[in-house]
């Protein structure tokens, strides 16, 4: 009942006609930007983060609630209709979304897509409503030691699944925990990293780094790699769906939200892994699975839903604990640093009618999304016939003026540049970006928690383990870095293995048919991937060969 009457408070905050107002034009803003081709909905809640700064903090994360989903809603369009994902966990509705739109569906893998991402966000809305609670009441017993072990199990999972390799990862996210340092040390006085420059005492400010890598280090990548060609944009008629339709999206609209809102709210989790799974899920379900690869609304309708109901619950960490899980919750999470608000345990008691007019206001982007942007979809799809060249150098336009906007400052601009180039090149060496961005907000919060745990222990490390919870948190962080080394013993293991007992079992087959004493035939071989070759297949191996 608590969570009820609370939600029906924030109601009646989300629904002012100003914050309404807000609330509208966050939808369409992040829907307009997060359509163009290679925005995905973090760099578009980056870019869009400065916009927020002149409202007061309800108003602000009001329309930055619709800014969220929009850039969700954008990231599939672009999917669908130019085979173009603004990020990973939209590439699974290209997939079938672009296949559809090609053959000649683009308006009903755009519908499908929307009404599945509503149904799934408003039902991950409405977990993160009853889940957040639970959580920080559990957070709240936690004591600096847990608190800590969290945190690097946070930092260490979500590392070491991204990127080609766990060393870039780890790269990553020691260039992220190095910004982090920059500034004057809380507790001792002294300057770190500043290089002698008074105008980094205060370190480098979150939304300027945010801006800097997504932004800039995204436009000046894909700049970098303009085609010559124009982009082919397919039509788009009034988006529907037919009965049809309705009846094979309906069941992977509730699976891929039954998939997406666990995965978001674990560290790690993610939208790509329940996407995939959801992908997977609807081709075995299926009772036309030869449509798959073909344009089977089932395979955008599935992983959409999973996807916007991931988001959900990735504010649930994040919100609950202070932890952001993805690059979209981290740029929110910095979007709350600039306003003076630390997310975690204390934020619904000391924050609660801001939290939970931001929880209201997500339901209310959710519908204004599907009731908006289903009529709008054909403007939408004209909006990607904009030159690139023009709007990336319009991104950039935007990017240096909301960074300048931070602090009135020059300097802001010489750092955005720098960190615009490092963002490049970590595209151009394959370095991941989340990691770094949680090293620079997680950073901080960490060394915070590991001098009070030391402190109540006195310096004695064994405080880091003085708490059940603490301890079964650093056996979990050693699996996850033992894990790659014990798979790669057993695979070596298991192909010797299995040779063998295909070698001994091709021998024991060859010699119960051949006279005793002869020698084995030599057409019965095992061949490099542990299978045997019959006689006639090493016949027909030797007659196909020129």
């Amino acid at each position: 009942m608590d969570v009820w009457s609370s939600l029906m408070d924030g109601f009646a905050t989300a629904l002012t006609p100003m914050n309404f107002l807000y609330a509208v034009i966050g939808v369409l803003l992040g829907t307009a930007v997060g359509v163009l081709p290679g925005l995905g909905p973090a760099m578009t809640v980056a870019l869009l983060l400065p916009v927020t700064y002149a409202l007061e903090p309800t108003s602000a994360f009001i329309m930055f609630a619709g800014i969220y989903y929009g850039g969700m809603y954008g990231g599939s369009t672009t999917s669908i209709l130019l085979n173009t994902p603004g990020e990973s966990s939209s590439v699974v509705t290209a997939i079938e979304g672009n296949k559809m739109a090609k053959a000649g569906r683009a308006a009903q893998a755009l519908a499908t897509a929307a009404i599945g991402s509503f149904i799934a966000g408003t039902i991950g809305t409405a977990l993160l409503a009853v889940c957040a609670p639970i959580v920080v009441e559990f957070a709240v017993s936690l004591g600096a030691p847990s608190y800590f072990a969290i945190m690097v199990l946070a930092l260490l999972a979500v590392t070491a699944v991204l990127g080609s390799s766990r060393l870039r990862g780890f790269a990553s996210l020691g260039l992220g925990l190095a910004i982090g340092l920059v500034g004057i040390d809380s507790v001792t006085g002294q300057r770190r990293l500043t290089f002698g420059q008074p105008l980094l005492a205060d370190g480098l400010d979150i939304v300027v780094v945010a801006v800097a890598i997504f932004a800039v280090g995204e436009a000046l990548w894909v700049a970098a790699h303009l085609r010559r060609t124009p982009l082919h944009v397919i039509p788009v008629g009034r988006p529907w769906m037919g009965k049809k339709d309705w009846g094979r999206s309906w069941k992977p609209w509730l699976r891929g939200t039954a998939f997406g809102f666990p995965f978001g709210a674990l560290p790690a989790g993610g939208a790509e892994i329940p996407t995939f799974l959801s992908y997977v899920t609807e081709k075995r379900l299926s009772k036309h699975p030869e449509e798959f690869g073909k344009g089977a609304i089932e395979g955008v309708a599935g992983p959409e839903a999973a996807n916007n109901a991931a988001a959900a619950g990735t504010l649930t960490p994040m919100l609950a604990l202070g932890l952001p899980t993805n690059a979209t919750a981290a740029v929110m999470l910095a979007a709350f640093t600039s306003y003076g608000i630390q997310p975690g345990p204390q934020l619904f008691s000391s924050q609660g009618p801001l939290v939970w007019a931001l929880i209201a206001s997500l339901f209310i982007g959710n519908l204004l999304l599907l009731l908006i942007n289903l009529p709008l979809a054909p403007l939408w799809a004209k909006l990607l016939q904009l030159p690139r060249p023009y709007l990336y150098a319009g991104i950039l336009f935007f990017a240096t003026l909301g960074a300048y906007s931070v602090n009135l400052q020059a300097f802001d601009l010489v750092i955005l540049l720098v960190l615009g180039a490092l963002g490049f090149m970590m595209r151009r060496f394959g370095l991941p970006v989340l990691p770094l961005i949680l090293g620079v907000i997680l950073g901080p919060r960490i060394e915070g928690q590991l001098r009070k745990t030391l402190q109540l222990s006195a310096g004695d490390p064994v405080g880091l383990f003085s708490e059940p919870i603490a301890v079964v948190i650093y056996i979990i962080v050693g699996l996850i870095l033992a894990w790659p080394l014990l798979f790669k013993l057993v695979r070596r293991n298991r192909p010797a293995a299995n040779t063998v007992s295909t070698a001994e079992a091709t021998a024991a087959h060859s010699g119960s048919s051949a006279p005793a004493g002869n020698p084995v035939h030599a057409d019965n071989r095992v061949l490099a991937d542990g299978t045997a070759a019959s006689d006639s297949s090493a016949h027909q191996d030797k007659k196909e060969t020129p």
